[in-house]
């Protein structure tokens, strides 16, 4: 399934890991994939409709942890309480809850580089640091304590599109 802008690779194992994890995740008709080759400049939170393989994208954050530098690229993954970092793998999208950062959404990390997500409190939330301006005035994003944060204009429209029981899946390929 051929999806413009997104390596076939991560496509690839991003399915994978919806077939290994089936019986975690309820949903198996989207799917969100955050491309962490790309730089937070760009839009690399995928929405993948599996079936009609039409996508659409996102820009999404990644944390000080994984980018120590404030480089705009994410160097490396840790699933470490306190690291601040992305984790990569699967993850699957659980309920709601409005927190510090408002509205938000838990997320269960099913792989061992991710499965202390929900003590590490690794949420979907809208952040003013990942709105588009942000790049306009410093070339990147800023960055999250690991969280997927996305521009807070672009929240109900990832709500809308995973909402619970789907797959996130985070990879640098």
């Amino acid at each position: 399934m051929p999806v413009p802008s997104l390596d076939p690779e991560i496509v690839r194992q991003a399915l994978a890991a919806l077939d290994r994890h089936r019986h975690a995740i309820r949903r198996h008709d989207r799917i969100a994939i955050a491309d962490f080759s790309a730089p937070s400049s760009e839009p690399r939170l995928h929405f993948l409709n599996v079936a009609g393989g039409n996508a659409t994208r996102l820009l999404v954050a990644h944390g000080t942890g994984s980018d120590p530098g404030h480089t705009g690229f994410l160097h490396r993954f840790s699933n470490r309480t306190g690291s601040n970092a992305s984790s990569e793998g699967a993850f699957v999208t659980g309920d709601y809850y409005v927190g510090k950062h408002g509205r938000s959404q838990r997320l269960i990390g099913l792989d061992p580089t991710n499965n202390n997500a929900l003590d590490r409190a690794i949420v979907i939330h809208g952040a003013w640091y990942a709105n588009a301006a942000m790049i306009e005035q410093h070339g990147k994003l800023g960055r999250s304590q690991g969280c997927f944060a996305v521009g807070e204009s672009d929240l109900d429209d990832l709500f809308g599109f995973l909402g619970e029981g789907r797959l996130l899946y985070a990879a640098k390929v």
